[in-house]
């Protein structure tokens, strides 16, 4: 089979969508299928993997994203030519899959890795949210019913797009698969020492973007509230992003430079190693479809503390692998404190959030994904095409 990934950024941007593309891509080729990645770059982009076809794109500053409308001809003509497309961001892939692959009676995808209604609200929000809810719905709607299938990772975000757009298309829950033996088997952690943290300190870790709607200006403030009151309460923040600044500020004005350490960006085959030095993982992102670094966590054995979301509450399960708070500052400060200073509680929800984790490895959530790939595949092929799609067909030949 030949699959068709279609993103407005890959590789040159780092996400966990990108992660999910790659780690998707790897295991269906494994299985024998062909899987081309169509997305957006320049000349200086140098890709490491086969089959990424990018059409030249505009960059936008320094984001490491690209922005056009259409692809080249070269990357159109390979387009046409795929058994089945699976779109990761509805606006410009969405839009080219809309454009390119339906008229061609090709099958489309979509996965809905991002509640882009409350990006809008974070990045936005002059705007007033009923204008920014109906300008989503009035472009989501067509764009789901136009999708052959959406794919949302959790059932909470099936409820948040059928509320938001009711029943315009099938959608299917089918979480976003992880490849978790690094996690498993732990290596050995990253020194504390490093950052200045010892091994009788408690490490709260977070593993992500540093961005806005991540909502880590609250995970600061809390922990100035738990670590003003225990001595001993660390935190780990691993990653980059637009709001670095903002928070490494944040956290000098609370006079926490010495329990609050700031890694960057590391290379993610690294990352187990950080997990295996915190003693719980914590997430206030209230904008999650689905936590990625919060099921690694998961593996790595860590409890988690998140902030009540659609992404979040179907993961974790409270009080037993983890614990969830509402978006309150008081209560999770509370429950940070309950599991900073409480030991035999962080290894029985470790414990349980290890086998938790097991029904995310991407061994059992591709399998779903190529199941739905073959019969809509089929199904395409006893659709009967009407004289438009015939004559597409035919133009394509000679354009």
């Amino acid at each position: 089979m030949r699959i068709g990934m279609m993103a407005d950024v890959y590789q040159t941007h780092v996400s966990g969508v990108t992660n999910s593309i790659a780690l998707l891509k790897r295991w269906m080729e494994k299985e024998g299928h062909e899987v081309y990645v169509f997305t957006f770059g320049d000349g200086a982009v140098v890709d490491t993997e086969k089959h990424i076809i990018r059409a030249p794109g505009v960059p936008l500053v320094d984001t490491g994203i690209y922005l056009n409308l259409r692809y080249n001809r070269s990357a159109r003509r390979l387009l046409y030519s795929m058994d089945i497309v699976h779109v990761h961001h509805p606006f410009l892939s969405g839009s080219l899959a809309m454009r390119y692959c339906v008229p061609r009676n090709i099958p489309v995808v979509f996965t809905n890795h991002t509640r882009y209604d409350l990006y809008a609200q974070a990045y936005i929000p002059m705007l007033p949210e009923q204008i920014g809810d109906a300008a989503l719905k009035a472009y989501l709607t067509p764009f789901f019913k136009a999708c052959d299938l959406v794919i949302v990772p959790t059932p909470s975000m099936r409820a948040v797009l059928e509320g938001q757009c009711g029943a315009a298309c099938p959608i299917e829950v089918i979480p976003n698969g992880l490849e978790l033996t690094p996690f498993r088997t732990l290596p050995a952690p990253i020194d504390r020492s490093q950052f200045g943290f010892t091994n009788t300190d408690v490490v709260a870790i977070y593993v992500g973007r540093l961005a806005l709607e991540k909502n880590l200006a609250m995970l600061v403030r809390a922990f100035y509230g738990a670590a003003s009151a225990f001595g001993n309460i660390r935190l780990l923040i691993v990653g980059d992003g637009p709001d670095r600044e903002n928070l490494e500020e944040q956290v000098k004005h609370l006079r926490m430079s010495a329990k609050v350490h700031f890694t960057g960006m590391v290379d993610y085959h690294a990352v187990p190693a950080y997990m295996a030095a915190g003693d719980f993982f914590v997430i206030t992102s209230v904008s999650e479809t689905f936590g990625l670094s919060t099921v690694e966590a998961m593996a790595a054995g860590l409890p988690t503390l998140g902030v009540e979301a659609p992404g979040t509450v179907d993961i974790i399960q409270d009080g037993e692998t983890g614990l969830i708070s509402p978006d309150d500052m008081a209560v999770f400060t509370a429950k940070l404190i309950l599991l900073s200073t409480d030991q035999a509680l962080r290894k029985r929800m470790g414990l349980k959030a290890r086998l938790a984790a097991e029904k995310y490895d991407i061994q059992a959530t591709a399998v779903t994904v190529l199941q739905h790939y073959r019969r809509l595949v089929e199904e395409a092929k006893r659709r009967k095409l009407n004289p438009r799609h015939r004559l597409i067909k035919l133009m394509d030949n000679f354009v």
